[in-house]
């Protein structure tokens, strides 16, 4: 009779570990599904180092995410976190057109998409080019935060600004200064 407890006990034991392991999996699986990431030239030490890393991804509502870099480091303590090099992203939101972003330095969020670009960052959208130094570019909050030496350029004006809001979705701009009493430089082609 021990026999038989100790027997059902050890068998429900591994039972619980196989279905444990098989949803953390299953979990796993459908996290990946939604991201293709290609790696190549990967180092073979134990390095977290990535040559010529490539993310690309598709949300829910159609808009597509490709986001490219020299090089790439994963963050030992949050490793969905990957620190970039030298990156190109290319943004193609349904119905709109596609946005183009380079930075040396980004900061990729792989669970979310949410990407931080620093330093040297240049976002070009059709006729439109914005040079600055941090874009905060969320899909979790709809938006692109572009701070730090902002100049906005299109073919008619050149504006000079500490701060471009823009919501991904309505396009909805707003420009601001950090200072209220500092202006907006705007300077006309015409």
């Amino acid at each position: 009779m021990v026999n038989k407890v100790i027997i059902g006990i050890i068998s429900f034991i591994l039972i619980a570990i196989s279905l444990y392991i098989y949803n953390k999996s299953q979990i796993k699986k459908l996290n990946l599904e939604n991201n293709k990431v290609t790696l190549s030239d990967k180092k073979k030490s134990a390095s977290n180092i990535i040559e010529n890393v490539e993310y690309s991804s598709k949300d829910s509502r159609g808009n597509e995410y490709i986001i490219r870099a020299k090089q790439g480091e994963v963050d030992i303590k949050q490793n969905n976190i990957i620190f970039l090099e030298k990156v190109e992203a290319f943004i193609n939101l349904k119905n709109s057109n596609q946005i183009f972003i380079f930075a040396d330095f980004g900061k990729y969020n792989i669970n979310n998409f949410d990407t931080i670009f620093s330093k040297n960052v240049i976002i070009k959208y059709l006729d439109k080019k914005i040079s600055s130094e941090y874009l905060d570019f969320s899909i979790t909050r709809n938006s692109m935060i572009i701070s730090k030496k902002v100049i906005y350029t299109d073919k008619n004006n050149i504006l000079n600004t500490d701060v471009i809001e823009v919501d991904i979705e309505t396009k909805d701009t707003k420009f601001f200064m950090y200072d209220i009493n500092k202006k907006i430089k705007i300077l006309s082609q015409n």
